[in-house]
Formats: C-alpha cells, sequence, structure tokens
C-alpha cells in the first residue's frame, strides 16, 4: 500500500492540478506551515545539479517577471517616443501647408516637409493633375505627372483600388518608374493613394533599410500624411 492509500487518500486525487488548486484555494497554506519553505528543495533552473530553496525560486521567478515587465515597458515608451515625434513631424507639416496658396507652393511645401522635417531624402509625388505639368522641371525627381491610364501606372492598380497605403518591397517595375536610376538603392517603400481610391495620384517614400518600412507595420500616419497632402493639393 502506498502512502496516500494508507491516509485515505485516492491515488488519482494528486496531481500538479489538484495541488496547485488546492494551495490557490488557501494562500496562507505555507504561513500555517511555514517549516516547508527551508525544507521544499527545487531543481535550479540553471544549474541541474543544483537546488534552491521555495522561497529562493519565488524571488527568481519575481524577478523574471519584472525583468519582462520592465522589457515590455521599455518597448511602450519607445513606441510612445517615436509617435510622439511623428505626431511632431505631422505638426510641421500641417503649418507648412496652411501657409500655402498655391498648387506650386503646396508641392514645394510637401517635397521640403519630406526631406527635412521627415529626413525622407527618397521621395516623389506622382499626380494625375495636368496643371501640374508645367512644375515638373522646377521640382526635379519628386514631382512625376502622369496619367492612371498609362501602362506603368497599371502596376499601381490594386494599390489604388483599395485606397490604403501599404509598406514593404515592391515590384521593379514600380520601382523603377517611381526612383528611376535611384532605384537600386531603395531597399523598401512607403506608398499612399492620394484622393479616393488614389483619383489624385501616389505619395511614394523610399528607404535603402530594406526592413524600414515593412508590411506589418502600423500605416495611421500614412493615412493621415495622405489626407493633409490631399486636401492641400485640392484647395
Amino acid at each position: 500500500m502506498t502512502t496516500s492509500h494508507a491516509r485515505g487518500i485516492k491515488q488519482d486525487v494528486l496531481n500538479d492540478t489538484s495541488v496547485g488548486d488546492y494551495l490557490l484555494t488557501y494562500p496562507d497554506f505555507f504561513e500555517r506551515n511555514s517549516q516547508l519553505l527551508t525544507k521544499l528543495r527545487l531543481p535550479h533552473v540553471r544549474d541541474v545539479a543544483a537546488t534552491v530553496s521555495l522561497v529562493e525560486r519565488q524571488v527568481e521567478v519575481l524577478r523574471e517577471r519584472n525583468q519582462s515587465l520592465e522589457r515590455k515597458l521599455k518597448e511602450l515608451v519607445d513606441v510612445a517616443r517615436a509617435n510622439d515625434t511623428l505626431a511632431d513631424r505631422i505638426h510641421r507639416l500641417c503649418q507648412r501647408l496652411i501657409r500655402t496658396r498655391t498648387l506650386a507652393e503646396s508641392i514645394s511645401a510637401i517635397e521640403t516637409s519630406l526631406r527635412e522635417d521627415f529626413d525622407a531624402m527618397n521621395s516623389v509625388l506622382v499626380l494625375f493633375l495636368e496643371e501640374a505639368r508645367a512644375l515638373e522641371p522646377a521640382m526635379g525627381r519628386f514631382l512625376r505627372v502622369a496619367n492612371p491610364a498609362d501602362e506603368d501606372m497599371r502596376t499601381f492598380d490594386s494599390l489604388l483600388s483599395s485606397g490604403k497605403p501599404r509598406c514593404g518591397q515592391v515590384r521593379d517595375a514600380q520601382r523603377d518608374y517611381l526612383f528611376g536610376g535611384e532605384s537600386v538603392a531603395i531597399g523598401s517603400v512607403a506608398l499612399t493613394p492620394l484622393g479616393q481610391k488614389g483619383a489624385l495620384g501616389i505619395l511614394a517614400i523610399g528607404a535603402s533599410d530594406a526592413e524600414r518600412f515593412h508590411p506589418g507595420m502600423s500605416t495611421e500616419f500614412l493615412l493621415r500624411i495622405g489626407e493633409l497632402v490631399t486636401y492641400a493639393l485640392t484647395r
């Protein structure tokens, strides 16, 4: 007969779940049986041959949980700081756009803000506005006036029809069309349709880092930038 049977306890009653439930039901168990705290020995998580007391293991578990919480808190703080920085940059973009009065001034303000405020050195504004064609020479490679029916633009049909920003790597044809000779240095791109289903065009921002713009990142701020740019170009 086993010890459990000798004490009148069924063998199948004692298991991890039942013991855990008992300790949760009676959290003062170790207060009433404090001598067990020094007698119970547990394997050390980092040294199989060594053992530690239950109290030491509890302290270690709490320390690990604390470290995990500190890491999560740091991640949240980093995200909050990044969002605050981005919000400040969007605020500066708003200030620049508010001061514009003409289409040329608006396009120039967008280019300046992307370059100076967002440090986006590889950005392209593709517009479906014929009145902007005369501004192309002055804006250099930043401004591209196109027709949505052009063959080059057909590769962006899914983006335009979705009406939502998209981040990640793009097809070679898309990259070459947007960035030309600089395309080989572009590792990732953020694309933002302008207007309802991209009726006004596309704002593209390229980065050399392949992970700078990735499919899993939030596009909320890109959506706001797209709305601001659309409003400034159509008012």
